[in-house]
């Protein structure tokens, strides 16, 4: 079973903040962490691998420093890693995003699964893995939390639903989402971070995947991000400070006049 699972470099969540003259996201001094969700699809391939036999790639669009979380997928037992790099990428919406990404699994064809993580954390559009699907002109099914059974002909998987689950059966090829309830990912190995350290990355340029120019970047994006801002704060605030004990009887003051 060959297998892609792609990931995204995302800016740690709780280090996020606003540049108060922009308006844009402050990336500077921020940590770059491999996507959570992805971290879970990472684990759901390596898992389908070591049942079933095959390989796991692993794809990223990113920066020459998406290298990273390449390397620490190769760590967790993905076996060969790509890395889409170009600077007329820059500025991709989720549309000329999973066209990138189409090109380059192209590259990487025939296969016969594509895993992502159901949504990135520094967008939240949940676009991406339907829309490569799209591209690539093959079944999808999103927000899958429990591979049932794997065969050479399909898997039997589980949907998170608002009332319950879906059971599926996907045959091949076919791009998953998933959700973070699907399983628990590995720690990597002192041996596979000496393996990912020495790993040569793949990477290829816009013209390598022979993508059109009116497709990808800024210019191929039809939707933009005009201004990012915080809310306004609403309502008085206060910071509660002490011991737990000191904590609570300070909250229980000031919740004192508003009670019945």
């Amino acid at each position: 079973m060959k297998i892609i699972v792609c990931v995204k470099q995302v800016p740690d969540a709780k280090d996020v903040r606003l540049d108060p003259e922009t308006n844009t996201l402050a990336r500077e001094g921020v940590e770059s962490i491999m996507n959570p969700y992805d971290q879970h699809a990472l684990e759901a391939a390596v898992a389908l691998k070591e049942e079933r036999g095959g390989e796991v790639i692993v794809l990223t669009m990113g920066p020459p420093q998406a290298e990273d979380v390449l390397r620490q997928a190769l760590a967790c037992g993905a076996d060969r890693a790509v890395l889409v790099s170009d600077r007329s990428f820059a500025g991709a919406d989720t549309w000329a995003t999973s066209y990138t990404l189409a090109k380059a699994v192209e590259q990487c064809a025939p296969f016969d699964l594509i895993i992502c993580g159901k949504q990135a954390i520094d967008g939240d559009t949940a676009q991406v893995g339907p829309g490569l699907a799209m591209r690539l002109g093959i079944p999808y099914a999103t927000c899958i939390q429990k591979i049932r059974s794997a065969t050479d002909d399909e898997l039997v998987v589980e949907r998170m639903m608002d009332d319950g689950h879906d059971l599926l059966s996907v045959g091949f090829p076919a791009l998953l989402t998933v959700v973070k309830d699907i399983n628990q990912p590995r720690v990597p190995s002192l041996k596979g971070k000496m393996k990912a350290k020495k790993a040569q990355i793949t990477v290829l340029t816009a013209a390598d995947i022979k993508a059109d120019p009116a497709n990808i970047g800024l210019g191929g994006s039809p939707t933009q991000v005009v201004k990012v801002f915080p809310p306004e704060p609403r309502g008085q605030r206060a910071i509660l400070s002490g011991s737990v004990d000191e904590q609570v009887e300070q909250l229980v003051t000031r919740l004192a006049p508003y009670l019945v």
